[in-house]
């Protein structure tokens, strides 16, 4: 891999790697699955997965490049990291989210967060976010967006306008 970016965010999974690598690449431009490892014998032995099956995925999203990592049942995902997804109008925002939250517990969405069905979870914000945050109704923005769950940017827009 050339050009390789001197930090890559790692992802732990357990079994399903693969299959979150494949769902996170169809959802957006200029993202592919890069190379997939699998464990040898000796990693197996080391790490009690079957020998053969996929140990690593790396891929690309949006330009930046990740590892899912079929680590096992010991560690999973919490709210401590999540990828921030800035968006440029309500309509992507509508159509990541929906993708995202299929399958996902829908008692983990707050505010623009939300947890996927692997568990990880993401913050799909607009794009135009930081500007209306600095504006003179930025608190009544934050207000607002305290009682969403998925970020309407239209009537973000409107509160930031003091309307």
């Amino acid at each position: 891999m050339p050009d390789r970016q001197k930090i890559t965010t790692m992802l732990w999974f357990d079994g399903n790697a693969e299959e979150a690598a494949k769902f996170y690449v169809s959802l957006f431009k200029d993202s592919a699955i890069l190379q997939t490892t699998t464990y040898s014998q000796a990693a197996a032995q080391a790490s009690g997965r079957p020998a053969g099956s996929v140990m690593t995925v790396a891929f690309r999203l949006a330009g930046r490049d990740f590892v899912a990592l079929n680590g096992g049942p010991h560690f999973k995902f919490n709210e401590a990291i999540s990828l921030v997804v800035n968006c440029d109008t309500q309509q992507e925002i509508d159509e990541l989210w929906a993708k995202l939250t299929e399958g996902a517990d829908p008692k983990a969405q707050q505010c623009g967060w939300l947890k996927d069905r692997f568990g990880l979870s993401w913050q799909v914000v607009p794009a135009a976010l930081p500007e209306l945050m600095k504006g003179g109704n930025g608190d009544r923005v934050m207000a607002e967006i305290l009682q969403m769950k998925k970020i309407d940017l239209t009537r973000l827009e409107a509160v930031g306008a003091g309307r």
